[in-house]
C-alpha cells in the first residue's frame, strides 16, 4: 500500500502475503480473493502449478491489485524402493492426440483417478481437449495407476504418456 501519510496499518503485509500464498499451494488453490474493509487482495496462479511459491510477493501491495504468484513445479511422484525381483512391465496409456490434458471433469472435481486408482479397460483417466472437442481417455488395461506423468491443463502431444499402469496388480 502506498504511503500516504495515514497512520493506518496495512492488512496486507508481506509475512500475510507469504502465508496466504502458502495456503494456496498446501491447499492446490488457483484463486483467492481476500477483503479487509475497503481493501482487496486477488491471488491467482496457474492450475497446473501446485507446490509452494518460491518468489516473495512485492513488498507493497495496493488495494484491489492483482500479485501473481511463481509457483515450482511439482516434484515426480515417488516411486516405491526396487525390490530385487525382476522389475514389473508397465502398461503406458498414451494421448491418442494432440491437446491440452484434463485430470477432472471440472476444475473443482476430484480427478477421475490418482497413484494407486484401480482402474479397468473401460475405466475414464482424463480428458484431453483438442479444438473445443473434449475426448474421454479410458484405461484400455486393468490394474493400478502407478504414475501420473503429466499435470492438469498441460498441453500434450500424440503418442505422450499419460499414465503408467501396474497390470500385474
Amino acid at each position: 500500500m502506498p504511503n500516504t501519510g495515514e497512520d493506518t496499518a496495512n492488512p496486507f503485509d508481506l509475512n500475510t502475503v507469504r502465508q496466504l500464498i502458502q495456503l494456496m499451494a498446501k491447499y492446490e488453490l488457483t484463486e483467492l480473493e481476500w477483503r479487509d474493509g475497503k481493501n482487496r487482495l486477488k491471488l491467482k496462479r496457474k492450475a497446473a502449478m501446485v507446490e509452494s511459491a518460491t518468489a516473495a510477493p512485492p513488498t507493497g501491495v495496493t488495494p484491489a491489485a492483482t500479485v501473481p504468484v511463481a509457483v515450482a513445479p511439482a516434484p515426480a511422484p515417488v516411486q516405491p524402493p526396487a525390490e530385487t525381483k525382476a522389475p514389473k512391465k508397465l502398461h503406458e496409456i498414451k494421448s491418442p492426440t494432440p491437446g491440452t490434458f484434463y485430470a477432472a471433469p471440472s476444475p473443482d472435481a476430484e480427478p477421475f483417478v490418482r497413484v494407486g486408482s484401480r482402474v479397468q479397460p473401460d475405466t475414464v483417466v482424463c480428458l484431453i481437449e483438442a479444438m473445443k472437442v473434449f475426448n474421454e481417455i479410458t484405461a484400455d488395461c486393468s490394474g493400478v495407476i502407478v504414475e501420473v506423468c503429466v499435470q492438469n491443463q498441460q498441453p500434450v502431444e500424440y503418442g505422450q504418456v499419460l499414465f503408467r499402469v501396474d497390470t500385474s496388480a
